[in-house]
C-alpha cells in the first residue's frame, strides 16, 4: 500500500464511510439530520450546516490548489454560509460536501508518493502531506463538534417535549 493510498483511506474514513476511530463519519452525520436540525443554533456554537459549509470550503479550495497550484481561499470566508431555508438548500450543501470529499480522497489516492514531501503551493505552508494530514485532523475536530451538537439538539427536543407535558 502506498502512502497516498493509506492517507486517502484515512480521509475516506473521517469524511465518507469510516467507523474506525469515531465510530461514525461526517457524511453519515450530516445526511441523517433534517435541514431544521442542521440550522438549529445551540448557544454560541456553530450550526451543523455552518460546520459542513466550513469543511467543504477547505476541501473545494484545496482541490482547486491541487489543480491550479494557486491557493485562493481565506479563513475569514470559511464560515460564510448563505442562509438555508429549505430542505433542498440543505441537500445541496450536503451533496457538495460529499462530492468534494470524494474528489479530494480520489485526488490524494491518485498522487505519486514522491510529491507528498514537496512544498504545498508555497514553502511556508509546509508539505503537501502535512496539509492533507491537516485536513484529516481538522475533519475529526469538526466531526466531534457535529456529533455533540446533534446530541444537544436531541436533548433540547426531549426537554421541550417534557416541558409540554
Amino acid at each position: 500500500m502506498t502512502r497516498s493510498t493509506t492517507i486517502a483511506s484515512r480521509l475516506k474514513e473521517v469524511l465518507l464511510n469510516g467507523h474506525w476511530i469515531a465510530n461514525t463519519n461526517i457524511k453519515e452525520q450530516i445526511q441523517s439530520v433534517h435541514w431544521q436540525q442542521a440550522t438549529q443554533k445551540i448557544g454560541q456554537l456553530n450550526t451543523i450546516a455552518t460546520l459542513t459549509y466550513h469543511l467543504n470550503y477547505y476541501l473545494a479550495g484545496l482541490l482547486n490548489a491541487f489543480e491550479s497550484g494557486i491557493l485562493d481561499i481565506s479563513d475569514k470566508y470559511s464560515f460564510d454560509l448563505p442562509p438555508i431555508n429549505t430542505a433542498a438548500e440543505w441537500d445541496k450543501v450536503v451533496a457538495e460536501f460529499v462530492s468534494n470529499a470524494e474528489k479530494f480522497a480520489a485526488a490524494v489516492e491518485g498522487m505519486n508518493d514522491e510529491i507528498l514531501d514537496r512544498p504545498f503551493v508555497k514553502e511556508q505552508y509546509g508539505t503537501l502531506l502535512r496539509n492533507i494530514e491537516g485536513v484529516i485532523e481538522h475533519s475529526y475536530y469538526h466531526l466531534g463538534q457535529i456529533s455533540l451538537i446533534r446530541k444537544m439538539i436531541a436533548e433540547h427536543r426531549m426537554q421541550a417535549l417534557n416541558d409540554k407535558v
